[in-house]
């Protein structure tokens, strides 16, 4: 099966390499880390590991690495002397790591290739590796079980797009699993699942989403700057938006100003080579308005009806804070939204698209207790304004949504003491 699996990985590269190459050549996104997914270990991780003990987490962009930001500190609290490294899949990912997790050696995750592998379990010698949400790398866990090193999934997920694949290969998929030392479920609808396509149901414990004790903070450098330049406004965060939607919120602007004119709208692309392409959309809309990434301290206020483009990592849960309504994105398009926790930690009425298979779960209980809207395309502008002008009623829903945030809290600590529990069996049973 891993020789199969192998051959269609290379497969794969050959064919696709002319279009990666001409990718390499125009973005330094696909060219960054290049060598060391090629199995070329960088110094400075050999030096962050000689000699240590190193638990290993995989979290591959932006949102799995601030649901393991948390995570990785408790483990660090509960295991002195350890060193905790962190691989990414993508840049972004790497960048927030490194700005988070300033004490932990941060790389990028090998190509799942034998020789690849292999060469950073020889360095890294882990104690653990630990696999953010669905993450299943077969070659990694294949070369794990070989070293005896456990592996666990945490905030484990299977979305529904993906469970009905899963369970056409579950046959395929069974092997790998029985080779996965601990599952750490957010729910128990995704325990189940886990169990159905072959995961062993003693090995399948649920701990809740990590993403309900992702506490950001709501007075960053970023934030106050927007904030001096905004006073008494009334601010819609869009976050994490995808092609297509830019442009149903620019189509929804100019009624959102008619009949709120002390309106401002700040659109905040999810994927970083997007900022361009979105700036020329909006110029091109002429609707003015400015890069946050040019902002300065002391900047003046802006004029009535501007655009603000976050174009910046790292800052949109903190901005959230300052927002009268939030739209989070992926969701008037079809893939399957992003995370709505994050504005509603801070109170904020939370309105998203109807696509929002990959937050099913979060979103339904949010349904459940009144703290969400869910609104189609073109109910977009009414229901910004509704929410605007209504202050009370959608005061009332942000705190509702708070306080389903702040009810679910806790699945970092279960997870960290699930984590430390594996480690001291696998010490009993000589490892």
């Amino acid at each position: 099966m891993m020789l199969v699996y192998s051959s269609l990985l290379l497969a794969v590269l050959v064919v696709g390499a002319p279009y990666w190459l001409v990718r390499m050549a125009t973005s330094g996104r696909y060219r960054a880390g290049l060598w060391g997914r090629l199995g070329a270990v960088p110094e400075e991780l050999k030096a962050a590991v000689a000699g240590q003990k190193v638990a290993w987490v995989h979290a591959v962009s932006v949102g799995e690495v601030m649901a393991a930001t948390q995570l990785i500190r408790e483990l660090k609290g509960m295991l002195p002397g350890w060193v905790v490294a962190v691989s990414t899949t993508t840049e972004t990912g790497q960048r927030l790591a490194k700005d988070r997790l300033s004490g932990s050696p941060v790389f990028y995750l090998p190509l799942d290739f034998r020789f690849s592998v292999r060469r950073y379990l020889r360095v890294l010698r882990p104690q653990i590796v630990v696999l953010m949400e669905s993450e299943l790398w077969p070659r990694l866990i294949e070369e794990c079980s070989k070293e005896g090193i456990p592996v666990a999934v945490v905030n484990a997920r299977i979305s529904d797009r993906s469970f009905p694949r899963y369970m056409r290969l579950r046959r395929l998929w069974r092997p790998l699993l029985e080779r996965i030392s601990l599952f750490l479920a957010q729910s128990e609808e995704t325990a189940e699942r886990l169990i159905k396509i072959g995961a062993p149901q003693a090995r399948v414990q649920v701990t809740g989403n990590l993403k309900y004790d992702v506490l950001s903070a709501s007075g960053n450098g970023m934030t106050q700057r927007i904030a001096s330049m905004l006073p008494g406004s009334e601010l819609i965060v869009a976050g994490s938006t995808l092609a297509g939607e830019e442009e149903a919120l620019l189509a929804a602007w100019p009624a959102i100003l008619h009949a709120v004119p002390e309106a401002f709208l700040l659109i905040a692309p999810r994927h970083t080579d997007r900022f361009d392409e979105v700036m020329h959309l909006i110029r091109s809309s002429g609707i003015p308005f400015l890069r946050c990434s040019q902002l300065a301290q002391g900047t003046q206020p802006v004029s009535i009806g501007t655009i603000l483009l976050l174009d910046t990592i790292g800052d949109l849960a903190s901005v959230y804070s300052l927002a009268t309504v939030a739209f989070v994105g992926g969701s008037l398009v079809q893939k399957g939204g992003h995370n709505p926790l994050e504005p509603a930690q801070f109170g904020v009425p939370v309105i998203i698209g109807p696509s929002f298979e990959n937050f099913r779960e979060i979103v339904e209980t949010m349904q459940r207790a009144d703290a969400i809207r869910i609104v189609a395309p073109e109910r977009l502008a009414a229901t910004m304004i509704e929410m605007m002008q209504a202050k009370d009623a959608a005061r009332a829903l942000g705190l509702r949504g708070q306080a389903v945030f702040e009810s679910q809290a806790g699945a970092t600590a279960r997870t960290a003491n699930a984590l430390v529990a594996l480690l001291e069996r696998t010490v009993v049973a000589g490892r």
